[in-house]
């Protein structure tokens, strides 16, 4: 089964772990969803369901498209609106075991010890120069010199007469779909509806988490037995 959670960073403490060291975590709130489409194989090609997160409380923000899947009359679909869809691959017997409209919980999906993915959007610090972007050193500091933060030459002139791709410059940094893999996850409260994560994840407090299972890590995919 294919793991997708989504949550909204808290913050960032410490706890104790079973050995008593001291593990620096961030705290993700998690987001309980609603079934609005189920997708089968013998139409789509692969089963699976959409899921809605966070309750939309402006309407008129949504497009007619998009509410067409919460609000459908032919259907005889009537779901509360939501702000984030994401869809989720699962096997046959999994998607029958859910219904439209019926609720998705992160309750026992993940548990202590599992390692996972994590994606976020960064901080965004608006554009920057060089210095601060690409770690540059910038120019000397000695008196008379006019180019101590200038980001220096960047192409030739006559040929090839144009600056090439991927060139180091000033410009927006941060606010980018960054991806954490192989966090530990430290402590599972279902009570409350928290995970605790070993280690920072990108984005700043409020940002959605979209937490996966982890691709990399052996033994780590599909169901725990």
């Amino acid at each position: 089964m294919e793991l997708k959670l989504i949550g909204k960073k808290v913050g960032m403490t410490q706890v104790f772990n079973s050995g008593g060291e001291v593990v620096p975590v961030t705290i993700i709130a998690l987001e309980d969803g609603v079934v609005v489409e189920k997708k089968a194989s013998e139409k789509e090609g692969y089963d699976a369901i959409c899921v809605g997160f966070f309750d939309e409380k402006k309407p008129k923000n949504m497009t007619k498209p998009l509410k067409g899947k919460f609000k459908n009359d032919k259907k005889g679909l009537n779901i509360p609106l939501k702000k984030m869809l994401k869809e989720i691959k699962l096997s046959k017997e999994d998607t029958a075991k859910y219904d439209v409209g019926g609720s998705y919980k992160p309750a026992g999906l993940i548990k202590d010890g599992d390692f996972i993915d994590v994606m976020g959007i960064s901080k965004g610090k608006g554009t920057q120069g060089v210095m601060k972007r690409h770690n540059f050193s910038g120019g000397v500091s000695t008196h008379g010199s006019m180019s101590h933060r200038a980001p220096g030459s960047i192409g030739s002139s006559t040929y090839p007469a144009r600056v090439f791709k991927n060139m180091k410059m000033a410009g927006v940094m941060g606010n980018d779909r960054v991806i954490v893999q192989n966090l530990k996850v430290e402590k599972v409260d279902e009570e409350n509806g928290f995970v605790l994560i070993r280690g920072a994840v990108p984005g700043g407090k409020n940002a959605v988490i979209e937490i996966t299972r982890s691709i990399k890590k052996k033994g780590n995919k599909g169901d725990k037995k």
